[in-house]
């Protein structure tokens, strides 16, 4: 028996669709994350992009549970001395709730560069619409 290894040019990308509402944070991400880096497919191959693209809609509806809303905080540094912002879950999802989900699956792909090539399949929208209908992206049932 030989190894398989996937081809770059036999890597065929689909398009899916999630609809987040109503949907747990974390158990979406870790949905989403394994079909960004294309574990799904028969071909899978570690050390290449193989996945799918993701587009999830109603960011701004999904749940968390627990206090996680009070408790969890979001850091940017600016890298200077005092530069440290933090946000907490709950405004972070009023005024940027697509940010919520794309830190959360991006915590759940490699640390690498292949990591930030399929953090780059993933779109995320607040609203019920995208303006990917030309690629005719399926539904993901979750």
């Amino acid at each position: 028996m030989r190894t398989f290894t996937a081809k770059q040019a036999e890597i065929m990308r689909d398009w899916y669709v999630v609809d987040a509402e109503g949907l747990t944070l974390g158990r979406l991400a870790a949905k989403i994350a394994p079909i960004l880096k294309g574990k799904h497919k028969p071909i899978y191959t570690p050390h290449l992009d193989c996945g799918d693209f993701v587009i999830v809609v109603n960011a701004d509806k999904v749940r968390v549970t627990g206090r996680k809303l009070d408790q969890k905080f979001y850091y940017q540094y600016s890298g200077y001395p005092g530069g440290i912002r933090s946000t907490n879950l709950r405004d972070q999802l009023a005024k940027h709730p697509e940010r919520v989900l794309e830190a959360a699956v991006r915590g759940m792909l490699p640390k690498n560069r292949l990591g930030r090539r399929m953090i780059k399949k993933l779109k995320v929208y607040a609203g019920n619409s995208h303006p990917h209908q030309a690629q005719q992206p399926k539904p993901l049932e979750l």
